[in-house]
């Protein structure tokens, strides 16, 4: 089981939380505003953002819009994407992350991705010294391999620190996520914030028989990385088996991600609060075993990791 994070004030970390990636981008200030208080209303305390976000306006609006109950928050931020993982480019980043935040104190702070190129002990050396000298209170990863995550948690152990939190993709057709990640996550009681619960929207219903507009069809790395037909299929089917249970497929989507036994905490996210609201919903709709196991027939569950070499 993962610790359980709280806010500065104590209170423990919502179950969903959102992810801000659209806030300056396709969600407009306004957009942004409605979201965030939609989120609030709905008990998600755990918002996402990152410093590569909208060349910076993601942080802006997210920094402006928790002033009033920052204490009760729990405010994430990524460095790295850009420049590497070294110590200089991490702290210039984090250093403009705060100030676009209007925050000294970030609760979570994510390396955005591996960088080849730099020993994880000089990386996890910044994390735990921004730990120390209290900017932090959690240490994650982002786009990570499994093994990757456990010679970060060495480097960490180095330091008198640990990896608490870690990002992996996660959602009814991107599965591999079940056979290393969630298991290592759950044994080494890292909390998995999984993003894309929606596939990138095809798990919304809106490209059924080939309709709808979105990144699936305007993003050419989101086509690449949905383009296969057993996936569409499996989407196809999610409308019907929502209509039975009178409710939306992004919420059976969103669901069932966070149905996992490893306990992941699924990142909701969208462009304007009526995209937004299926999705929210996830988090009062009741999925019984059944369901669960219903909609996980739907996808090829990926083969189990083994420990040893098979013999011939």
């Amino acid at each position: 089981m993962s610790q359980t994070l709280t806010s500065p004030d104590g209170t423990p970390i919502s179950r969903f939380s959102f992810g801000t990636m659209q806030f300056g981008k396709a969600a407009s200030e306004r957009d942004s505003a409605e979201m965030y208080a939609a989120c609030r209303a709905a008990g998600i305390n755990h918002f996402d953002t990152a410093y590569a976000y909208a060349s910076g306006k993601s942080e802006e609006i997210l920094g402006a819009l928790i002033k009033q109950e920052r204490a009760s928050l729990l405010i994430a931020t990524k460095v790295g994407y850009t420049g590497g993982a070294g110590t200089a480019n991490l702290a210039a980043q984090f250093d403009i992350s705060r100030k676009r935040l209007q925050m000294d104190h970030v609760d979570i702070l994510y390396l955005h991705r591996f960088d080849p190129d730099t020993p994880l002990e000089e990386t996890l050396n910044f994390f735990a010294q921004q730990k120390s000298l209290n900017n932090i209170s959690y240490i994650g990863l982002s786009n990570f391999a499994a093994w990757q995550v456990v010679k970060a948690a060495w480097a960490a152990e180095k330091h008198g620190a640990r990896i608490d939190v870690f990002q992996p993709m996660y959602n009814l057709v991107k599965r591999q996520a079940e056979v290393e990640i969630l298991p290592m996550c759950a044994d080494l009681g890292i909390l998995a914030a999984t993003y894309s619960p929606l596939g990138g929207g095809l798990l919304t219903g809106k490209y059924k028989q080939g309709q709808g507009e979105g990144r699936l069809t305007s993003d050419p790395y989101y086509t690449a990385r949905y383009n296969v037909d057993w996936m569409h299929a499996a989407a196809a089917q999610l409308p019907d088996i929502a209509e039975e249970y009178q409710t939306h497929p992004a919420t059976l989507a969103a669901a069932w991600a966070a149905r996992h036994p490893a306990g992941p905490s699924p990142i909701l996210s969208a462009r304007t609060l009526k995209q937004l609201q299926p999705s929210l919903d996830a988090l009062s709709f009741q999925m019984d075993d059944t369901l669960y196991q219903r909609l996980t027939a739907l996808t090829p569950t990926p083969p189990p990791a083994t420990d040893r070499l098979d013999e011939a």
